[in-house]
């Protein structure tokens, strides 16, 4: 491990290197102010999709976005990318957001050619509860028939970050690789939105604690088959990297292929250059 102004830890296996269907289908004429922000952000037109569909678990009707790559054929097999997220927001976030974390997720989907993807996944407080993870099993089970799309990739920031590990370490089988941008590693010992979180559980920790545990990518380490890369800031008093440090340990032990981005005095927020490296990591650092 190189010691910088900040930390960048990356392990490979030989040690360390530094349903129903869709029923709605609407395009969006415009998405404020993608284009201006970045050179390879998604302008609006024919390429993004907001799609409706029927949830399986409670016949409700849920929403993702889609946002296809340049040139896109139907036919053509492209990998996915999807991006999760935070508390609060909703689908739209990875799509329009100018923040790094948003750019960065965009503009590395549009370099490969990947289907991106930006669910709701129950917004606005999703933390990938029961239903969140039920809906996301649905979608990505649709996009892959509908667009037979390749690899999957996951993402997300902040809740969606946590959402991210959650998710991969429930179907490992499902996902080619992870990377989480300031999430938390452990629901059991984390204490901020509380309100949210036990609404998406079901109950209270005391109440249903195997929805915490389950749910906290820090005790099952071993599910994590994928590249995984991780960003955490010291001073993140959101979301503390504690569990996500304690998480990078573990894997690193087990001989895993991890990137971990840490910034000693950042807060709950990661850059540009950061969210390209760890997204960068988890699509190039496959078997």
């Amino acid at each position: 491990m190189k010691i910088f102004t900040f930390f960048i830890l990356c392990t490979t296996a030989t040690g360390f290197l530094f349903q129903p269907e869709v029923v709605v289908a609407e395009a969006v004429p415009s998405a404020p102010g993608i284009s201006e922000t970045s050179p390879n952000a998604y302008p609006g037109e024919a390429r993004i999709r907001d799609v409706a569909f029927i949830s399986r678990r409670d016949q409700t009707e849920q929403r993702y976005v889609v946002v296809f790559p340049e040139a896109f054929r139907e036919g053509d097999r492209h990998d996915v990318l999807i991006a999760l997220h935070g508390h609060g927001s909703d689908r739209w976030q990875f799509v329009k957001d100018p923040r790094d974390e948003c750019r960065a997720t965009r503009d590395v989907a549009a370099k490969y050619k990947m289907i991106f993807i930006s669910p709701d996944y129950r917004a606005k407080t999703s933390w990938m509860g029961p239903a969140a993870e039920d809906d996301l099993v649905q979608i990505i089970g649709e996009v892959k028939e509908k667009y037979h799309a390749g690899k999957v990739y996951l993402c997300g920031g902040s809740m969606g970050g946590t959402a991210s590990l959650t998710f991969a370490v429930l179907h490992p089988e499902l996902i080619a690789g992870v990377a989480s941008m300031n999430g938390t590693a452990n629901l059991v010992e984390y204490e901020n939105f509380q309100d949210a979180i036990q609404e998406s559980y079901g109950g209270t920790k005391a109440e249903v604690p195997e929805e915490y545990k389950k749910r906290s990518a820090e005790f099952f380490p071993a599910r994590l088959t994928m590249p995984v890369g991780i960003t955490a800031g010291g001073r993140d008093d959101v979301v503390p990297a504690a569990s996500v440090l304690r998480l990078v340990k573990s894997l690193d032990e087990m001989g895993r292929r991890v990137l971990l981005v840490y910034r000693e005095t950042g807060g709950h927020e990661t850059n540009y250059e950061d969210a390209s490296t760890i997204l960068e990591f988890v699509l190039n650092k496959q078997e």
